[in-house]
């Protein structure tokens, strides 16, 4: 059984073990990040979009991404598919309901390595007010330099989210009988990150 003294020295220890696990911020480079989506049309083509405003972070325990704590968030009102009449239904209530719901929010649980450059990405994503686990893939393109110095990392982040799941039920029949628009949307998210000064 541990004496007094010998319990408070083995406290000691362990918290200057905890204390001196630095962490690492790395922050999105918006300029060299897009987020962009896609979703079926009539079944026989589909339709690509983006949106312009998002931010995130990764928070590692080393100077690598194994385990890294990822944020991130989108602002739906952002929208951008090339149409306004079509961006602006898209943010009222028979979609996003961006007065309503604000932003999209995605906090990971998990990332890890599956093999090579390629990675599991499995987090809660919350979206029209409803928060569901979700898995991507992500690819790790590489690190450089860029012209000031600052060291870059890439990543291609792609997955499949079902958009009745989060509330996104919106759709209309055609003259066949088929759905005017897909039930998933894919995500393409082309991400550049930067340690945070």
């Amino acid at each position: 059984m541990y004496s007094k003294f010998t319990y408070f020295c083995l406290l000691k220890q362990i918290k200057t073990k905890n204390n001196n696990m630095a962490t690492t911020t790395w922050s999105i480079d918006p300029m060299h990040s897009d987020v962009q989506f896609k979703i079926k049309h009539l079944v026989i083509s589909t339709v690509s979009g983006s949106f312009k405003t998002f931010d995130g972070e990764a928070v590692t325990d080393s100077e690598g991404f194994d385990n890294a704590a990822i944020t991130f968030n989108i602002d739906p009102a952002s929208i951008d598919t090339n149409q306004s009449m079509r961006d602006g239904h898209l943010k009222n209530a028979d979609f996003f309901d961006v007065e309503k719901y604000p932003t999209i929010t995605f906090k990971s649980t998990s990332f890890k390595k599956a093999s090579g450059d390629n990675y599991k990405l499995v987090g809660n994503l919350t979206m029209h007010g409803v928060t569901k686990p979700v898995e991507l893939d992500v690819e790790y393109g590489g690190s450089e330099k860029d012209n000031s110095g600052n060291q870059k990392y890439g990543f291609e982040v792609t997955g499949k989210i079902p958009r009745k799941e989060f509330g996104l039920t919106y759709n209309a029949i055609t003259e066949t009988g088929g759905l005017a628009l897909g039930e998933d949307v894919k995500l393409v998210a082309n991400i550049q990150v930067a340690k945070k000064a």
